[in-house]
């Protein structure tokens, strides 16, 4: 009998989990040069938005992005359309509609049958047909470890680019998905992960952010971005700064996908998570009541997470009910945003 193969067997880090810690990131970009910006690039990587987005006319933006990485299954269909459905969520984010992909493939031809290589190409190319683009073309290469993911475009309307900056004091922060990503991905690799928690990560992690295109249309929304390898309090620091403001959360609102508190509780912990702590964590307060499980859960990296909003208070119901009818059932209220006095940080209550 032929042993199946594992895909995460070939990867050091799974998912969104690969991404580099942001201290170190930050570090490495430190002393990058500049160049001279173009009047019609809107969104660059000074606020770290999720994507870039440059004017073409006045009534049309172009955005543009890429996200790749390893495997965070094993099975490959379900790798292809987790990587694709992340890496189309960065439109999604910047309130943008997905107009077409590329691919970008990466794969140690010599051991991977074909097959498998295929599966992972058509999971891809079924999240593109949901989102209703087409993959355009692409790149591969025979590489280390597998690869797979897409560089996207969209396009948008010049007043209704989302930035990380456009938050306000007194939004209410509203996320989209519940957390737990990165701890069912390390339960599966540690074979703790059963049938129904394998069905909950596939599905929260194939579901496509589509609701950020019609938020662009609500008046009272501001900030917007995903939920990705640096965890909730990582991108909302990143609104936080850009936005120049401080938050504050409540955990116990804060949405949970099933089983991630039982297995964070059992030690399925990425790397990850202390590596975005460490990196960040001098900015967050955890108040009395707030335990260690809980903050691997907030540092915990999501690979295709939730849209995280910031919203006027009028705007709330608007919201919600918007991600509700879209099929985004733990959607919910799970802070707000105040002014900073100094710099921005991030306070978490029980």
């Amino acid at each position: 009998m032929t042993t199946p193969i594992r895909l995460t067997s070939f990867s050091h880090g799974g998912g969104c989990g690969c991404k580099i810690a942001p201290g170190v990131l930050a570090e490495i970009l430190k002393n990058s040069s500049g160049f001279p910006i173009p009047p019609q690039l809107m969104v660059g990587i000074e606020t770290s938005d999720d994507a870039a987005v440059y004017k073409l006319n006045p009534d049309q933006a172009l955005i543009a992005t890429t996200d790749f990485f390893m495997p965070i299954v094993d099975d490959p269909f379900d790798f292809g359309r987790i990587a694709a459905t992340n890496a189309v969520s960065d439109v999604y984010a910047m309130g943008g509609t997905p107009i077409m992909a590329l691919a970008l493939v990466g794969m140690p031809v010599s051991q991977l049958p074909l097959d498998v290589i295929a599966a992972i190409i058509k999971g891809g190319e079924t999240v593109c047909a949901e989102a209703g683009i087409p993959i355009a073309g692409g790149h591969t290469i025979d590489s280390v470890e597998p690869i797979y993911g897409l560089v996207v475009l969209g396009l948008v309307h010049p007043s209704k680019v989302k930035r990380n900056g456009d938050a306000q004091s007194g939004d209410k922060l509203i996320l989209g998905k519940g957390l737990g990503v990165g701890i069912l991905s390390a339960a599966l690799k540690k074979g703790l992960l059963n049938d129904a928690g394998y069905a909950t990560m596939i599905s929260t992690t194939t579901q496509l952010n589509k609701p950020g295109t019609l938020l662009a249309d609500i008046d009272g929304v501001g900030a917007v971005t995903d939920v990705t390898g640096f965890g909730l309090l990582g991108h909302l620091l990143e609104v936080a700064r850009a936005s120049r403001l401080t938050a504050r959360l409540s955990m116990q609102h804060i949405p949970l996908l099933d089983q991630a508190m039982e297995l964070a509780t059992r030690g399925c912990i990425t790397g990850a998570s202390a590596r975005n702590w460490s990196a960040y964590g001098q900015d967050v307060q955890l108040l009395d009541g707030v335990t260690l499980t809980e903050q691997h859960l907030l540092c915990d990296p999501q690979t295709s997470g939730g849209l995280l909003v910031s919203v006027r208070p009028e705007a709330v119901d608007p919201v919600i009910s918007l991600f509700h009818r879209m099929g985004f059932m733990q959607a919910q209220v799970i802070g707000e945003l105040g002014p900073s006095l100094a710099a921005s940080k991030i306070m978490v209550a029980p």
